[in-house]
């Protein structure tokens, strides 16, 4: 159901702590973790610790996670000081997109320049 963990959701286990990560904040409502394929000298990937398949899906049902998901990833680059050089919050909606694991989840990325537009 979807909310709910996940037993083949690789998020969920990282969020149940049942999957070891480099967790670098939590909350109540968020998990943020270092990405272990890194794009750029900060890439940090801040997921809700509810279920949903992506962020569209996650901000209809429990926007209020959605919200904390966002305050998560701006609180990332402050600590990670890429908020003065500018960073980029991405969320992936699909496999066309590049999403691989489908449990919504912003990529927090910094430290370098980005050009526009992505991809």
């Amino acid at each position: 159901m979807t909310g709910e963990p996940q037993a083949d959701c690789l998020f969920c286990k990282i969020a149940s702590g049942e999957v070891p990560a480099t967790v670098v904040r939590e909350t109540a409502t968020t998990v943020a973790f270092r990405d272990i394929n890194p794009q750029a000298p900060t890439h940090v990937l801040v997921i809700p610790r509810v279920h949903y398949p992506d962020a569209g899906t996650l901000a209809a049902a429990e926007p209020a996670v959605a919200a904390d998901v966002l305050r998560e990833a701006a609180a990332v680059a402050v600590d990670d000081k890429t908020d003065g050089s500018g960073y980029r919050i991405v969320f992936n909606t699909g496999a066309g997109a590049g999403q691989t694991v489908f449990h919504a989840h912003a990529h927090v990325l910094g430290g370098r320049g980005f050009n526009w537009p992505p991809g």
